[in-house]
């Protein structure tokens, strides 16, 4: 597969910054730049293809991960959401045959939500779509240029959660 070199826009948020900025500043733009970008057209994808959401599919995938099924708090810590944004959404799902929530046998308070067959097979027809859109997204880099980029994102995201830990106990003092 050759390699794809395309010319970045000259409106893009990390080249409208002043080369004076500092390069920390750049980068962060940079990831966010990338980062929406490929949500975008993920959600785009999904929506023409699918008629579906991200959300959605994020739910899905959370719950193809966990056959015996999860408690609502446990999908919204896992998905990074309120409890509000996952009832919600549970709620649709519910409706629309894909997943199934029943009561906790051991807390009458907690609900326990899984994929339905119907949901399985919905999820199941996604994924090979969804993984190709990401595979065409990274087309333009090689093997070896996202494993580089897979361990210095390891070693930002190690830095970003080592910062937050001092600061956060900095707060405490």
């Amino acid at each position: 597969m050759s390699e794809i070199r395309q010319p970045l826009p000259a409106n893009d948020r990390e080249t409208a910054a002043s080369r004076d900025d500092k390069l920390e500043l750049r980068l962060w733009l940079r990831l966010l730049t990338c980062s929406s970008l490929i949500e975008r057209n993920v959600r785009a994808s999904l929506r023409e293809k699918f008629d579906t959401t991200l959300p959605r599919f994020d739910l899905l995938a959370q719950l193809d991960r966990a056959p015996d099924g999860l408690t609502m708090s446990e999908l919204s810590a896992r998905m990074m959401v309120s409890n509000g944004n996952i009832t919600g959404l549970t709620d649709r799902l519910v409706e629309e045959g894909l997943v199934k929530r029943t009561q906790s046998a051991r807390d009458r308070r907690s609900s326990h939500v899984s994929l339905t067959p119907a949901g399985k097979k919905a999820f199941d027809a996604m994924t090979p779509e969804h993984e190709g859109w990401i595979d065409e997204m990274m087309a333009g880099l090689s093997r070896q240029e996202m494993q580089q980029l897979f361990q210095l994102l390891g070693k930002l995201k190690a830095s970003v959660l080592h910062n937050a830990a001092a600061h956060h106990q900095g707060e405490g003092t």
